[in-house]
């Protein structure tokens, strides 16, 4: 089939294309290479995918678009980063990159054919809620991140209900693999444990955060392409909950080395615990985490001993 992927040179959404690639999709891919972190990580992220005859790369923000290409599936991963960024005057790029710009791709495929639409949403939608979170809770983000992402959810179901666009919306746990983002933790973590350098962590560490491994995510999307279910939300979450402190444990055992940590106040908009409830998404997709966290630790850290360190 033909797809397209937003956010295709990004950590997710260049993982996504490179395995439809090789699944023998045609796939057309959007990026803007945003200045969130280097451009030159994103062009690695997407070597592979530009060599390929079946990709096609497009150089475009999706809100100064003013039409896309005619495909049968669209991932939608494409977004403005960030929980601790999104405060004050900045959360004008949010706006605009995370909610205009998916109301404007739902606007564009309004009248065509497609047979899916799959949304990145985050598990930063639900807020400080009782563990485990389940999709039928009530929502209360706490961070104008996580507002932004609520929002093009909600932008997605409307566009479901009136328009018939078959959308399904996936709320990421805290993904983490190769190519993952400088900012994210895992990543932040792994290299400093690795150079002797400090680790900074917001909190007394005590936090718990569900992660998932990328390959899980990526299956999930896959699934979800698949489904003949629209207009539903699902949980993805590895089931691998640990509190940070744990997390630099498990790190200093996959890298045999001792970490420097220095504790500072928590930051604002820092949700204190995840954990998925993703039977929703075993019932009605058949999806399952597969990659526990010790293993998934030590496929990212002999990633960075090869040479892939993210700076």
């Amino acid at each position: 089939m033909k797809t397209l992927v937003t956010g295709c040179a990004g950590f997710i959404g260049s993982h996504l294309t490179d395995y439809l690639l090789r699944e023998d999709h045609e796939v057309i891919g959007i990026d803007c290479f945003t200045d969130y972190y280097a451009k030159e990580l994103k062009e690695r992220n997407l070597s592979a995918a530009l060599q390929h005859p079946n990709f096609t790369f497009l150089h475009n923000n999706l809100s100064d678009m003013l039409e896309f290409p005619e495909v049968d599936i669209v991932f939608h991963e494409a977004a403005q980063a960030g929980v601790r960024s999104s405060w004050g005057k900045d959360f004008s790029i949010y706006s605009r990159n995370n909610i205009e710009a998916t109301q404007k791709l739902l606007e564009w495929y309004k009248d065509k054919n497609l047979k899916k639409f799959v949304y990145a949403s985050s598990s930063s939608v639900y807020g400080d809620v009782p563990l485990p979170m389940s999709e039928d809770m009530r929502l209360q983000p706490v961070s104008p991140y996580g507002v932004s992402k609520l929002a093009a959810e909600h932008l997605c179901y409307l566009y479901w209900k009136n328009y018939g666009i078959p959308t399904i919306s996936l709320r990421y746990f805290t993904v983490y693999g190769p190519r993952q983002r400088p900012d994210m933790g895992i990543n932040k973590f792994v290299r400093s444990i690795l150079e002797g350098k400090e680790i900074v962590i917001f909190g007394d560490g005590n936090q718990t955060r569900d992660f998932t491994y990328i390959d899980d995510v990526v299956f999930a999307n896959i699934l979800a392409m698949m489904t003949n279910v629209s207009g539903e939300v699902f949980n993805i979450g590895g089931g691998n909950r640990i509190s940070v402190n744990d997390l630099i444990s498990v790190i200093e055992n996959a890298t045999g080395k001792t970490a420097i940590v220095k504790y500072a106040e928590k930051q604002k908009g820092d949700v204190t615990d995840t954990l998925a409830n993703s039977s929703k998404a075993g019932q009605v997709l058949k999806w399952q985490a597969k990659i526990g966290i010790i293993e998934g630790l030590e496929r990212y850290t002999k990633w960075i001993n090869k040479g892939n360190k993210v700076q």
